[in-house]
């Protein structure tokens, strides 16, 4: 599901937390069995999202646990905060081994562990991917007023937008399509659609000849002939087919006409500083994009000049 935040990015809180939650206008947040305290003093994470948002807004010391993929760095932005933090594995006996006071999770992820928390009356958050920029901000502030960390939510957003570029909106759009593993790429309605747009570049599958198509033929995406082509770095521990694609010797012959930009998946899956950055490293490349584009036009101008019109040619 991708709404906006306040239907679906924040769920499942325990009444002392709801009426927090119902504060930011969070209409249909889900009050859990269980009630909350308003200032968590034994918080347990067991999704990355929701560990970079513990670890960065949460009060000191009250953070008991978080996943295990906080501590590895191709998939975490916050592996120092994570290295002195007891580590779960996202399983029930893992959680309540901690003795929780709050638990967060992701809205898609360890469901089974989720439901059983509640079952046993352990106040459980589920957290949601915020689909644009103006829900990640959103999203720092209502969990910083769930955790007790309302000062540390402000301070990440202002740090936030002094990360964010500032992108010339009359400068030429480069025309890019994004490829992810198993060849799915990313539609209007969606944080990274979102990125593109913040830095400066058209989503060819959110307005163009790949619209609609979640998970396009490479045919389609060559056939398109896309400005830039943008590659999500999105490593695991062990080799899958699902990244063959993304080695594709289609792939490698477009990028001999489209500049190819790699992006971690770790910048832009979660809230935080990470989706800043990746708006700036996209924005950089989009700016490449148009040096070499006016440089080639120049190049072309000069090309269709008669000889005699050329610096240092001799006079007829």
């Amino acid at each position: 599901m991708r709404g906006g935040l306040a239907r679906t990015c924040i769920r499942g809180v325990g009444p002392g937390l709801a009426a927090v939650a119902a504060g930011f206008g969070l209409a249909s947040v889900a009050v859990a069995a269980a009630a909350a305290p308003q200032r968590p003093q034994r918080i347990v994470s067991v999704n990355l999202c929701t560990d970079e948002l513990a670890l960065r807004l949460a009060r000191p010391g009250t953070v008991a646990s978080v996943s295990y993929l906080s501590r590895r760095p191709d998939t975490s932005n916050v592996v120092a905060e994570a290295a002195a933090i007891p580590v779960n594995y996202g399983l029930v006996e893992d959680v309540v081994s901690f003795r929780p006071d709050l638990v967060l999770a992701g809205l898609y992820t360890t469901r089974n562990t989720v439901t059983l928390l509640r079952a046993l009356a352990v106040p459980v958050v589920e957290i949601d991917t915020p689909p644009s920029i103006d829900g990640v901000r959103q999203q720092i502030r209502d969990v910083g007023a769930l955790l007790d960390g309302a000062e540390r939510a402000e301070a990440q957003i202002k740090a936030f937008d002094a990360r964010l570029p500032r992108v010339d909106p009359h400068a030429p759009r480069p025309r890019a399509v994004v490829v992810r593993a198993s060849g799915f790429t990313t539609g209007p309605g969606t944080l990274l659609n979102d990125i593109l747009t913040r830095a400066g570049i058209d989503n060819l599958a959110a307005a163009g000849p790949l619209a609609g198509q979640a998970q396009p033929p490479l045919e389609a995406v060559i056939q398109a002939r896309p400005d830039m082509l943008i590659l999500t770095d999105e490593e695991g521990e062990a080799p899958a087919l699902a990244g063959e694609v993304l080695v594709h010797p289609a792939l490698k012959a477009l990028a001999k006409h489209a500049r190819v930009v790699t992006l971690p998946a770790r910048l832009w899956t979660c809230s935080g500083p990470g989706v800043a950055e990746a708006v700036a490293r996209l924005a950089l490349a989009a700016d490449d994009w148009r040096a070499a584009h006016r440089a080639g036009a120049a190049a072309n101008q000069a090309s269709l000049r008669p000889e005699s019109a050329l610096p240092g040619s001799a006079p007829p």
